[in-house]
């Protein structure tokens, strides 16, 4: 395992670009750095699983050859360099066909998530000007729904629409890849803030080298690894590191055309082997909850588990190194960045529980105080990228979009940490997330862990709910594991529990149990919304006359 410090020292940006990248960066096509690159070597680049247990692998030449048809099939309709076509489809071998014929022609893919309905659908392609959506017989309803709806291809279709395996069967075997500059994007995203419509931002093809970093540095993915991303690629990290990080290594990647259930993973892990998972703490909550029934199929399987898309609970991290004797490692990124800050499975350096890691190679991460100054260990303030001495830091902004983001030299993610002694940088939450109360300031990821620590609980959200003694008082949403009820003997044991685990002024004041949590589709938990609720409460009981 290298030194995380001589990891750093040693990063050399046009280094790094020429021995990662089969062109230079004025010469680059996303499909020949995942694809073309690799073919001929007899190594496989797609397994995919059903849930019915079907399954079928593609080799890296099998997928150069798929893709140059279905290019051909684009171009017909009008897709050229720069162009969009969207995608809409589960985790199925036709995705990652269009998704690598898109880029053939120098196009940009925009991922479409199954589970947006076709407002969230008709906002994103109104946005991107896609020429092309290519979709499943499942989803192709909710295009009848989208006002502008660009050509539309279907793998399944019906008599007299665009069908997607005829239209490939038909087209011409031979498509030259377009070469573009490192600059030029080649996946169009879109991202939720607190307030507004999604907004879309661009990835350039330099990014390739940044999400390989990901891959050998923090995934540790290794050629003898069998290596299964869970998340979809209808998102950020799913399509960053369960696509373009793995495929572009030459490295085979594992589609799950299911949803995800702890049958579905024990299956899937048991069967394929699976050696290097990674997903959310959302999922990993879940698989510990069905404890011995999904420890018993996996134990010994796993060589390294990977978390991102919100803070890992240390529970989490104890669960995973006792019953599956594997160690799990905490990842943060964003879709505008990529992942940035790591514990890294495949780096040497020190890892605390509660902290995010340190920076990946090739970019600067910094802490600042709210006048852009870089702050010294145990201070919080907002995480920040040092752009300028971040070669492999690739966001330039939103597409068509001012941002408050970029502050001189500096991006700032809206994120609150802080800086530890040894360099290692620790979650607080999200800036407009953190609760002060009675003149402290409390994160609610140490909250939601010390409440998920206790036996009774399976997830907790945790917000500040306005208070005119206090500024905030903190209050808990709780779901229950099975056999256990709400009563208030039970609020009262959790608000101890809290009290126990961390500090007196930190406890949940309030707990509310709940059925479910509100989330993204992706899995991220939406804490606005539950605090939008309780604010709404009052306002509603404060208009009410006290005879009512």
């Amino acid at each position: 395992m290298r030194d995380y410090a001589e990891a750093v020292r040693s990063f050399n940006h046009h280094g790094a670009v020429d021995a990662a990248l089969h062109g230079t960066l004025n010469a680059l096509n996303a499909c020949i750095e995942c694809c073309d690159r690799h073919a001929g070597s007899g190594r496989v680049a797609l397994i995919w699983e059903d849930r019915e247990g079907n399954s079928a692998r593609y080799t890296f030449e099998q997928l150069q050859g798929l893709a140059a048809r279905f290019a051909n099939v684009l171009r017909q309709q009008g897709v050229g360099p720069g162009d969009r076509v969207a995608g809409l489809m589960p985790r199925t071998p036709e995705l990652l066909v269009t998704i690598l014929a898109t880029w053939r022609l120098g196009a940009v893919y925009q991922p479409l998530f199954t589970a947006f309905g076709p407002k969230a659908i008709e906002h994103r392609l109104e946005q991107s000007h896609a020429r092309v959506v290519v979709t499943d017989r499942g989803n192709r309803h909710k295009l009848d729904q989208v006002t502008g709806c660009p050509t539309i291809i279907t793998v399944g279709a019906s008599a007299g629409e665009l069908d997607f395996q005829h239209a490939l069967d038909c087209a011409d075997s031979t498509c030259e890849p377009v070469l573009r500059k490192g600059d030029d994007p080649f996946l169009l995203m879109f991202t939720s803030g607190t307030t507004g419509p999604a907004k879309p931002l661009e990835v350039s093809l330099k990014a390739i080298v940044a999400f390989q970093g990901y891959m050998r540095d923090a995934i540790d993915l290794r050629p003898e690894d069998n290596f299964w991303n869970l998340a979809d690629p209808g998102w950020a990290y799913g399509l960053y590191y369960a696509v373009t990080g793995p495929l572009s290594l030459g490295h085979a990647t594992t589609f799950y055309d299911g949803p995800f259930s702890v049958e579905s993973c024990a299956r899937v892990i048991d069967k394929l082997g699976i050696t290097n998972l990674a997903g959310s703490p959302t999922a990993y909550r879940l698989l510990i909850a069905a404890g011995k029934d999904f420890a018993a199929p996996v134990k010994g399987r796993l060589r390294v588990v990977s978390s991102a898309g919100e803070p890992l609970n240390p529970e989490v991290i104890r669960w995973f190194a006792d019953e599956l004797g594997v160690t799990i490692h905490d990842h943060y990124g964003q879709t505008e960045l990529g992942m940035v800050l790591c514990n890294h499975h495949g780096l040497q350096h020190p890892v605390h529980l509660g902290s995010a890691g340190f920076a990946i190679p090739g970019h600067r991460i910094v802490v600042l105080d709210e006048q852009g100054n870089e702050l010294p260990a145990g201070q919080p303030g907002i995480l920040a990228v040092d752009r300028e001495q971040s070669p492999l830091c690739w966001f330039a902004g939103y597409h068509g979009l001012p941002t408050k983001a970029f502050v001189g030299k500096y991006y700032l993610s809206g994120d609150t940490v802080e800086l530890n002694q040894d360099g290692s940088i620790s979650f607080v939450g999200r800036s407009d997330d953190v609760i002060t109360t009675s003149g402290y300031r409390v994160g609610p990821f140490d909250v939601e862990s010390a409440l998920i620590e206790h036996p009774s609980v399976i997830e907790a959200a945790v917000i500040g709910k306005p208070d005119p003694e206090r500024t905030e008082l903190i209050k808990a949403f709780v779901v229950l594991a099975s056999g256990h009820e709400g009563s208030a003997e039970l609020e009262e044991t959790l608000r101890q529990h809290v009290r126990q685990r961390l500090y007196a002024h930190a406890y949940p004041r309030e707990i509310e149990f709940v059925s479910e949590l509100p989330k993204t589709p992706s899995g991220k938990l939406q804490r606005f919304i539950l605090r939008n609720q309780e604010v709404a409460k009052q306002q509603a009981q404060q208009a009410t006359p006290a005879s009512a």
